[in-house]
């Protein structure tokens, strides 16, 4: 690991990730998470303080960056909740099945390799009647902002950490086992290429 990928780039993607736009979005579906938490990428601990403490019985935080967990260390140390930190990739993740209530994905599936495995294992951990709460960045609807997106993908990737910036939300879902039950998109304030955003809530089929 290299020093921009070791001191600049957890900074620069908590930054990026904690401007006011991307917090308004996930105040609309981190509270909805309830019981026994499952968070893929949590990141630099952005999400804590939308968590319902009187609905959360703990928190378990797949975040497999020592680097990224060290900005989050100060958040853990200062909310109520019970966080437990799996130092995995989301590929990995190995929890007993239907072991967790509700699972939260904001602006992670971008970066995960392969999302099809790592869905699936989100998918086995979750209990029945239990839900997927997404927030995600990715394919515009709009055939210029997405000519733009297919050719600065993988150029956009090589400074952000794998960050991919066309992908299909909804397919990777269904793809990795879950039926949309509500979804919202819309642009928020910004660079279209790297703005459109998906956020809801699925269950496993």
């Amino acid at each position: 690991m290299g020093l921009y990928d070791r001191y600049v780039l957890p900074r620069a993607v908590s930054f990026t990730c904690s401007r006011r736009p991307q917090l308004r979005q996930r105040g609309k579906i981190v509270p909805r998470a309830e019981g026994v938490v499952l968070e893929i990428g949590f990141g630099s601990g952005l999400n804590l303080p939308y968590y319902d403490a009187g609905r959360v019985e703990r928190v378990l935080a797949l975040e497999p960056s020592d680097e990224m967990w060290a900005l989050a260390e100060p958040r853990v140390d200062e909310t109520a909740l019970s966080v437990e930190r799996l130092p995995h990739t989301a590929e990995a993740l190995d929890l007993p099945a239907a072991s967790v209530d509700s699972a939260v994905v904001t602006y992670t599936l971008c970066t995960i390799p392969e999302t099809r495995p790592a869905l699936e294992a989100l998918r086995r951990a979750l209990r029945p009647g239990g839900r997927l709460l997404f927030c995600e960045h990715g394919a515009a609807p709009d055939a210029a902002v997405r000519r733009w997106q297919d050719r600065l993908d993988r150029v956009w990737g090589w400074f952000s950490g794998g960050c991919h910036i066309n992908r299909e939300v909804p397919r990777l879902l269904d793809e990795g086992g879950f039926r949309v039950e509500h979804l919202e998109t819309m642009y928020l304030p910004g660079w279209k290429p790297a703005s459109f955003n998906f956020w809801g809530a699925a269950v496993p089929r």
